[in-house]
């Protein structure tokens, strides 16, 4: 008899667990656990997780690269557009290495990754060619500090990359130096890719950024000495720059005394590029900064219309003396009012800054057809670099997305 009882009671509890194991198995499956550096992600988060790219222009600033120099300064939000232009809109952080060689007024300047490109743009319209003259510079010591220098993120689902722009050879007599041989393993363990674009037709430094691109598992392109990139004014570039600086004018911020200084410092930032960048650049900056990728730096930290009107932080919780100066001296409901005309205002001028966009899009399409195409163009080649090495990551990007 309890040898039945037994026997019985076995039967029911495997029953049970029978029954209850898919449910038990999809409740363990949701949640992830896994080494974020070690394990792959499940599918289903890398298809929710918001995609990630971070890109470095490690560029030669000596004399013979002053065409280059003002191309990037041309070029760099519609790098950024082009790159937001995946489906899955990803976050996007740049940064820069300026780099000469010894004996000239630096040999590296570091801008680290972050998502304030205005911050950075300013930064880089201050750049010059000046220096060099020798041949070989320190491209050596400027790859080093991509590598280590740079804040680079251990997420395994960001695409890294880097874009090596120069026309000299290394400098491969510094015993001090560190071989960009080895640098570029340590990239390779980071996951960062070494693309290599040379300006002008130097045989010794086509041997050498061949190598670097090869090492760095990245692509090799050559471009004209002063870039090849696409330049094209539009009927409509004047009136985006327009509107570009009345959308900057609905940014109200807060925040503590040290939060103000950063806002003040990207505010000054953003008035520089408008004093100082041409109407074709604002007309890019502004195309950028309407998408999702460019909200992070259109908005930056602690803006308030933004946090208010999306339910993030109620005006109640904030001190007085962290508001905007406009807004401490007026009641609650009459702060609000403000905020709300802020939105209304932003959101026509979204939608003006849109329309425009569009038809500037197709107005360059057909530009650049009738000039053949962009093949070899500096645009062209960090396009076709970039989508079909983000692929790796999960970013998908049409055939025709890339933006001038």
């Amino acid at each position: 008899m309890k040898t039945k009882l037994t026997a019985l009671i076995i039967l029911t509890i495997t029953a049970v667990s029978v029954m209850a194991y898919p449910h038990f198995e999809s409740t363990m499956a949701t949640p992830y656990t896994g080494n974020q550096l070690s394990d792959p992600l499940p599918a289903d988060l890398v298809m929710h997780q918001q995609s990630k790219i971070e890109v470095v222009f490690v560029l030669d600033t000596t004399s013979s690269m002053s065409g280059m120099i003002e191309a990037a300064k041309e070029k760099i939000w519609s790098i950024a557009s082009t790159m937001a232009s995946a489906q899955n809109a990803p976050e996007i952080k740049m940064g820069l290495v300026a780099f000469r060689d010894r004996g000239d007024s630096y040999v590296t300047k570091i801008l680290d990754l972050s998502s304030d490109l205005d911050s950075m743009y300013a930064a880089l319209m201050d750049y010059r060619a000046e220096g060099g003259g020798d041949g070989p510079e320190s491209v050596n010591q400027a790859i080093y500090d991509a590598v280590h220098k740079i804040s680079w993120s251990q997420d395994k689902q960001t695409y890294r990359v880097v874009f090596l722009l120069g026309d000299a050879p290394p400098h491969m007599d510094y015993l001090d130096d560190v071989p960009y041989s080895q640098s570029l393993k340590i990239a390779q363990q980071k996951g960062i890719k070494f693309n290599a674009i040379q300006a002008g037709q130097s045989a010794n430094t086509t041997h050498q950024w061949k190598q670097i691109a090869s090492l760095g598992g990245g692509l090799y392109f050559q471009v004209e000495q002063g870039g090849s990139a696409i330049a094209i004014s539009t009927p409509f570039d004047q009136q985006m720059a327009k509107l570009s600086s009345k959308l900057d004018e609905t940014k109200l911020y807060f925040g503590n005394k040290e939060e103000q200084k950063r806002q003040q410092s990207k505010l000054a930032a953003s008035s520089k590029l408008r004093e100082n960048s041409s109407a074709q650049a604002q007309a890019r900056r502004v195309a950028f900064n309407t998408s999702t990728s460019g909200k992070q730096n259109f908005l930056g930290e602690g803006e308030l219309v933004d946090a208010v009107i999306r339910g993030e932080v109620s005006l109640e919780a904030i001190d007085t003396d962290e508001l905007p100066e406009s807004l401490q001296r007026l009641k609650p409901a009459a702060q609000m009012l403000v905020i709300q005309e802020y939105d209304e205002r932003r959101k026509k001028l979204k939608q003006d800054i849109l329309k425009l966009s569009e038809k500037r899009t197709d107005y360059l399409k057909k530009e650049v057809a009738k000039l053949g195409g962009s093949k070899g163009s500096l645009d062209d080649n960090i396009y076709e670099a970039v989508r079909s090495q983000a692929a790796e990551k999960g970013l998908v990007y049409a055939e025709e997305s890339a933006s001038y």
